[in-house]
């Protein structure tokens, strides 16, 4: 048996804050790798470009080149990637809070509020309203997120212009 500390015992805000930190620490966890990933195939990418070899060739140390030619270039595929990655991130919590693993009730979290929505159900009286309006709040998020990743992918991407 886990004992717990007297600290968390005694605190239920600072137990509630813990597992909140310990959520986003996992969330972030699974995330950071696909976009370690892609910045990787964009960094060998450009460094083998006609700028960066030029700036080489002038003499340029490495963290000039880093911070002049490399950075500004993968800056519009990190933020746009950003922006199609967040709703997933809110996916996955939202469903770990439905779960009964992420958020806990004191603290709203649209998975908490469909699921409490969920739990009212019964054959006497459907309280519809409970989960049709935090999932259409849900829905609409994930959407206006991912519609603002494209409409980023498309304004920085030069080589479709």
């Amino acid at each position: 048996m886990i004992k717990k500390s007297r600290f968390v015992e005694n605190s239920p805000a600072l137990e509630g804050s813990l597992r909140l930190i310990l959520l986003f620490v996992g969330l972030g966890a699974v995330s950071w790798l696909t976009m370690a990933r892609i910045v990787r195939g964009q960094v060998l990418s450009l460094r083998e470009r006609a700028f960066v070899e030029a700036s080489r060739a002038l003499g340029a140390k490495p963290y000039w080149i880093l911070a002049r030619h490399i950075i500004p270039n993968i800056f519009g595929v990190v933020i746009t990637y950003l922006a199609l990655t967040m709703p997933a991130i809110i996916l996955y919590e939202s469903f770990l809070s439905y779960l009964g693993l992420g958020v806990q009730p004191p603290m709203a979290s649209w998975g908490t509020l469909i699921s409490e929505g969920v739990s009212q159900i019964n054959p006497i009286r459907i309280y519809w309203w409970l989960i049709v309006f935090p999932s259409g709040v849900l829905v609409t998020t994930l959407l206006t997120l991912n519609f603002l990743g494209d409409g980023l992918r498309d304004a920085w991407d030069v080589k479709a212009k």
